[in-house]
């Protein structure tokens, strides 16, 4: 039968509106800085683009930075400055500002939002928190999936990836109001406003604006609705046959996509490699944490021992994924569980 990919989290397919979009760029010859026909043709290719990611995301034009991605993006914003975050946030901020926040049933606890970091959702287990007047959000995961505007939330700054909702890989933005008093750590040109020196990645940036136009119109018509059917049908049809499994975050408020579960005694990437053979692309965590072998940072924040934190995997699913793969993968999953029950 044919792989089923449960991995969204990771990476999501390149969307058919962003394909056109990076095709049509391809032919556009003139660099964006060049004053001539051919390079206010690249810079209205960026600027298009721009517009389609603002009015997403609710900004103005002059908010949207573009950079490589959401790591880039957030060092651009976090770079020497004093801010608070918690243990739930992803490595690219973590890199930069070391935990104290405490987080108490799945909440951040915030004294001080105009201080602080805080992710709109979490990777690996889908946990979404208010974000409301914090100073710096990754929504990173959230956006496309949940509604969220930046002009409304109060955020001080905000980034995200565009292959996280069905835009090409290597491109990305970092939302900040235009008379923001932050200074370019990639310098040598003006591009981007000054922010971000370097020629504009022009495919991936038209690839990223039909992504986001896309994927705006997919939250608002109400797509992610039954991906969240979905993803409960695949928890109850695990707890139905395996009644022992934790799963994370299941009584909170959580991405529509997103499901982590744990199995004491069987290691995550145990699963992971288990389940690539059945057909089936699943992670043990973040993708970014890959290869590590301690157990998830975000779960041992949440309160789970590291023994039983190296026994999780999640299982994010996508607009394209059906009721079929979730059950098919279900079987799947806890055939290999019973088996490897026995077995101990």
């Amino acid at each position: 039968m044919s792989r089923v990919y449960l991995d969204h989290n990771a990476t999501s397919p390149l969307r058919d509106e962003a394909r056109t979009a990076m095709l049509r760029s391809m032919d556009v010859v003139g660099n964006p800085s060049s004053v001539h026909t051919e390079g206010r043709a690249a810079k209205a290719t960026i600027e298009t683009a721009r517009t389609q990611i603002a009015q997403a995301i609710g900004a103005s034009n002059a908010d949207i930075v573009f950079t490589s991605g959401a790591t880039e993006a957030a060092a651009l914003a976090l770079r020497g400055r004093d801010l608070v975050a918690s243990g739930l946030e992803h490595d690219a901020v973590t890199a930069w500002i070391t935990p104290s926040l405490l987080v108490k049933d799945g909440r951040v606890g915030i004294t001080e939002a105009e201080q602080s970091v805080l992710q709109l959702a979490n990777s690996e287990t889908g946990l979404i928190q208010d974000v409301t007047g914090v100073a710096v959000s990754d929504i990173t995961q959230g956006f496309g999936r949940v509604p969220f505007a930046f002009d409304w939330s109060g955020v001080g700054m905000a980034f995200l990836s565009a292959h996280k909702f069905g835009g090409p890989k290597g491109i990305g933005a970092l939302i900040m109001p235009a008379g923001t008093d932050l200074a370019a750590q990639i310098k040598g040109g003006g591009q981007e406003m000054g922010r971000r020196a370097g020629t504009e990645n022009i495919i991936g940036i038209a690839g990223m604006g039909a992504a986001a136009e896309a994927a705006q119109k997919d939250l608002a018509n109400g797509r992610w609705d039954q991906v969240a059917q979905f993803r409960n049908i695949l928890e109850k049809a695990i707890e139905t046959e395996a009644p022992d499994t934790i799963f994370v975050a299941q009584d909170m408020k959580r991405l529509p996509n997103t499901s982590c579960f744990l199995t004491q005694g069987w290691k995550g990437e145990t699963q992971v490699m288990a389940m690539d053979l059945a057909g089936f692309a699943i992670s043990a965590g973040s993708a970014c944490s890959s290869g590590k072998t301690r157990g998830s940072r975000v779960l041992q924040t949440l309160g789970y021992a590291d023994e039983l934190a190296s026994c999780a995997i999640r299982v994010s699913l996508g607009l394209n994924t059906t009721k079929d793969d979730v059950l098919r993968f279900a079987q799947a999953w806890t055939a290999k569980r019973n088996r490897k029950m026995t077995a101990a």
